[in-house]
């Protein structure tokens, strides 16, 4: 902590939530915290849990509780009740850390300014080994998996990321869209900046104007990190305000839509850098300046090989607490369940989306991602998903205002073969994703959304 995280002049600012802290500042905040911890029962080996949305508060609560020796758990504040009950009793932590009562109006903001509650749990289990985060995965196809990993594994890392030339450095600004809660923006956006001794900032308000007003209101060199919808919702910004502190934008969570990254760098003279990570091992491998998409080069450390068809990861241990299937892991391996192919000769890795989207139509196989990302490019179709539903493929699309789920389907059904084309096209005025930006893949969610809407077809 100290020498990772805090270390750096008292004067360096290190944070903005509106208004900058520094870390001489920062640093009392975090020893401030440690004593309220302790007074709720936290002691070093025991647990916490944090249900708080992107805050200053959050920030020194998470490093107060790691400060303390103790095992922090991360949940996403926008879980609804029953959920955050169901992964309390999951977790048992000793103490509980969450937002109180939040102003109106606060859904698009980048950050949350709200009291702290701290609240010792009687029964809370104490941490059973050398774990410090404990986070949930992003759920997008299915239960959430309790992840565990150890100050050593986050210190490794922060080590790879300080390998990437393109990565942001100290004297920069980092603007952050991402969640703090799940592995992209806690390590690569917070724990890195603080790291690196890069600015990190969160934007007043998530639109798009509120993201570029957070770009410009620094002169320093500033790279965005965020998931693709943000990418596609500040290419959709027609002339965007001049931003010359901006020298990237960098993407992770799924599959970047392929003319995005093009479009994105014709609007703002920048490249749309790309990640490919999993929350069991953070950053696997990167294409940060854009000239080889879809192709990744792997992050330093990391070995990765092709079997069946499959990703998988070097990971000496489990990454997973609790019982885990040997599907995931399995004598030292992280099976990630993606489609992906290795060139033999650079090493560099194209992910082709989930290995688990070959369904069978009629005895014929179909490649769900194959048909979804030919969707994606039929005219008036502005973002889509697949899902193989009681025997049949579905389609699942966001539509322009001139074209109908008849329209968008035959237009498909004129560039695939025709066992391919979905059963039925039922468009939604929004698709739902998770927490964390993704699209939710889960066909009672998405068949659920669909029913409240305009028929098929």
């Amino acid at each position: 902590m100290d020498d990772l995280l805090l270390a750096g002049p008292d004067t360096d600012d290190c944070l903005r939530f509106g208004t900058p802290t520094d870390r001489g500042t920062l640093r009392r905040l975090v020893a401030e915290r440690q004593l309220r911890l302790r007074a709720a029962g936290l002691t070093p080996d025991g647990t916490a849990a944090l249900s708080m949305g992107p805050s200053l508060e959050f920030v020194v609560t998470l490093l107060a509780g790691w400060r303390e020796g103790a095992q922090v758990a991360l949940l996403d504040h926008r879980l609804s009740a029953a959920e955050t009950a169901a992964a309390l009793d999951r977790l048992a932590p000793q103490v509980l850390v969450e937002d109180g009562p939040t102003p109106p109006g606060a859904a698009l903001r980048g950050y949350v300014e709200a009291p702290v509650v701290v609240t010792g749990r009687p029964g809370g289990r104490p941490a059973a080994g050398e774990h410090r985060l404990i986070q949930l995965s992003s759920g997008s196809t299915g239960p959430s998996k309790v992840i565990a990993r150890t100050g050593a594994d986050l210190a490794a890392e922060l080590d790879r990321y300080a390998r990437m030339p393109d990565f942001p450095r100290r004297g920069g600004r980092v603007v952050l869209l991402s969640s703090m809660v799940h592995v992209l923006g806690l390590v690569g956006g917070l724990l890195h900046a603080l790291h690196a001794g890069a600015e990190l900032v969160l934007p007043v308000r998530l639109t798009g104007d509120g993201i570029l007003d957070a770009v410009r209101a620094g002169e320093r060199p500033t790279t965005v990190i965020g998931v693709p919808f943000h990418a596609q919702l500040l290419t959709a910004i027609a002339q965007p305000p001049p931003t010359p502190s901006l020298v990237r934008m960098i993407v992770a969570g799924e599959l970047v839509r392929p003319a995005v990254p093009q479009a994105f760098r014709e609007r703002y003279g920048v490249p749309l850098g790309t990640m490919y990570g999993m929350t069991e091992l953070g950053v696997i491998a990167t294409d940060l300046d854009g000239t080889a998409h879809p192709a990744l080069t792997p992050a330093h450390g990391h070995e990765l090989i092709v079997r069946d068809g499959e990703l998988h990861i070097r990971r000496p241990d489990n990454p997973y607490l609790g019982t885990v299937a040997a599907d995931r892991w399995s004598d030292g391996w992280l099976h990630t369940r993606d489609a992906a192919e290795i060139d033999p000769d650079t090493g560099r890795v194209v992910v082709l989306g989930r290995r688990d989207s070959q369904v069978s139509v009629g005895g014929l196989k179909v490649d769900l991602n194959e048909v979804e990302q030919t969707l994606r490019e039929v005219p008036g179709v502005t973002e889509c998903v697949l899902v193989f539903d009681n025997g049949a493929i579905r389609a699942y699309a966001e539509l322009d205002a001139t074209t109908s789920p008849q329209e968008a389907r035959g237009r498909l059904a004129a560039r695939i073969a025709g066992y391919k084309v979905p059963r039925t096209l039922r468009a939604l005025p929004r698709l739902p994703r998770t927490n964390t930006g993704k699209l939710l893949r889960s066909a009672e969610a998405l068949r659920a959304a669909g029913e409240q809407m305009a028929p098929s077809a």
